[in-house]
């Protein structure tokens, strides 16, 4: 349902003025170059939505709304322990890789936020827990179309809070956190992925999450990639200096970090990343919750380039596109270098990617901590729920990420 537009408004006033805040800028004023957005796409983008709650629950795979992340219980491969924890109980599930996490932030004014402390529970960013019973959580849904508008301006402030008096939800969301909800999922590695945001001063989470992991001793299980601003003077020094300590990963973010990804100064960025046999990991499409003046960064047909420039470099091209799907998986299908990290799609649109792209390049990732690790699971259980997917689903869940990262995990 589209929001009202005094709903929006709102909306948009407060994330701008975190977003502010974090020294990000909106920037809303900027002319934008021709073809680079158009009423065409902002109109899709409405579309799309309509759509989606139009055919929820109409897929292959039926109506799937749980009782939040613990109602994933209800579904064959998952229990709840005596804790209320939820937990894998399937032991035919391989144990799975995760291409798409990330730890709690602190920037900015870096409040106090120790990342090897344990906590009861995690506050996870986007929260289907915090209340008993949980919110409704549609499987058939792109996974944002889940939550209120509260829940929307709870992570805009968490963003604020992560940069200024510090955030609730960030302590929550540490090292001993995630280890403990991956064991309960049997996710065996993850890797995190900083984003380096641009700021004055305090944008340091590349190194941060890379010494909290050292001196947590679990860089057998978390591996810390890296994150460079595309406009920063020193960003070729940095990945060479990321690369040297073991990183294998760059994040870059065209939506936070306000970047067209086929901009001519981005190709030294990906040059460099292929002469350092890193895989470039793109935030791909609009999620809807961003600013709208950072929406034109992400459209598709801006990701074509740097794949047609580059074809030995190895792209993932993250949330399969998120709202723009449909075109982020025809891209896909075209260039043999983009890979699909399938987090946050719906059952149905996770059945269209695997109906049109190469298996080999669909890769499990489920954005921890903005979401329980069980929510992007339980998609993957739910497609390949035949013996004829046996296969698929270890490609999906591990296989594929071996592939990509050869000799990574093998170090540990």
């Amino acid at each position: 349902m589209k929001r009202p537009p005094d709903e929006q408004t709102r909306r948009q006033f407060v994330l701008g003025s975190s977003m502010a805040a974090l020294g990000l800028g909106l920037s809303g004023c900027d002319p934008v170059p021709p073809g680079r957005y158009t009423q065409a796409d902002i109109e899709l983008l409405a579309l799309q939505r309509s759509i989606e709650d139009a055919k929820r629950g109409q897929g292959p795979y039926g109506r799937h709304v749980y009782a939040g992340y613990r109602g994933l219980a209800d579904l064959p491969w998952f229990g709840l322990d005596a804790d209320g924890l939820l937990r894998l109980t399937d032991p035919d599930v391989p144990d799975s890789i995760d291409v798409h996490c990330h730890l709690g932030m602190s920037v900015l004014f870096q409040p106090d936020l120790d990342l090897q402390a344990a906590t009861p529970r995690v506050k996870h960013l986007l929260d289907c827990d915090r209340e008993t019973p949980g919110c409704p959580l549609d499987l058939d849904v792109y996974i944002n179309g889940n939550f209120s508008e509260q829940d929307l301006d709870d992570l805009t402030m968490s963003t604020i809070a992560q940069a200024t008096w510090g955030s609730k939800f960030a302590k929550t969301q540490t090292i001993p956190n995630l280890l403990r909800e991956m064991d309960s999922m049997r996710i065996q590695q993850a890797m995190l992925l900083p984003i380096e945001l641009g700021l004055p001063f305090g944008d340091n989470l590349t190194d941060d999450w890379t010494a909290a992991v050292n001196s947590s001793d679990a860089n057998q299980r978390l591996h810390v990639g890296l994150s460079v601003h595309p406009r920063s003077d020193d960003a070729i020094q940095r990945m060479r200096l990321d690369a040297a300590r073991g990183g294998r990963i760059i994040k870059l973010h065209p939506t936070v970090q306000r970047f067209y990804p086929d901009e001519w100064p981005l190709m030294d960025i990906y040059a460099e990343a292929e002469a350092l046999g890193l895989v470039v990991f793109f935030h791909g499409g609009r999620a809807g919750i961003e600013p709208r003046s950072s929406h034109r960064y992400a459209m598709p047909r801006h990701y074509e380039a740097p794949l047609a420039e580059f074809p030995k470099l190895q792209f993932i091209l993250g949330h399969a596109g998120a709202r723009d799907s449909e075109a982020m998986i025809a891209l896909a299908a075209r260039y043999n270098n983009a890979w699909l990290g399938i987090h946050g799609q719906s059952l149905t649109m996770l059945e269209t990617m695997i109906q049109r792209i190469n298996s080999d390049r669909l890769l499990f990732g489920t954005d921890w901590p903005f979401y329980h690790l069980a929510a992007s699971l339980a998609k993957v259980l739910i497609t390949t729920d035949t013996p004829e997917r046996a296969r698929l689903r270890r490609k999906i869940l591990r296989e594929n990420a071996l592939a990509l990262f050869p000799g990574l995990w093998d170090s540990f």
